[in-house]
């Protein structure tokens, strides 16, 4: 899903993920909730010309309908949103 044109997509590949599991992580974690969720909400606006990029020329490999690829698109402001409510938004609960 990365543009060929970053450098070592690869790498790029394993840190989000990386990111992306230990930001699942920091939400469950009280203390860690609100500096999780903005991590998450800077990983999910990063990844999103990698989307788009998807949605311009496929997915290397993968038989998807274009149309599904386009779909995905708008979910991304709605995940930032929901990150955003979850973590940032919403008073502490511990």
């Amino acid at each position: 899903m990365i543009p060929a044109s970053l450098p070592d997509p690869n790498a790029i590949n394993i840190i989000s993920g990386a990111a992306e599991i230990l930001g699942g992580i920091g939400i469950l974690v009280p203390p860690t909730r609100i500096f999780a969720g903005w991590g998450l909400t800077v990983l999910l606006v990063a990844v999103f010309p990698a989307n788009v990029n998807v949605a311009l020329h496929g997915w290397p490999g993968e038989n998807i309908a274009p149309w599904l690829l386009w779909a995905r698109l708008p979910f991304q402001p709605l995940l930032i949103a929901l990150v955003y409510w979850v973590t940032i938004r919403r008073p502490r609960q511990e």
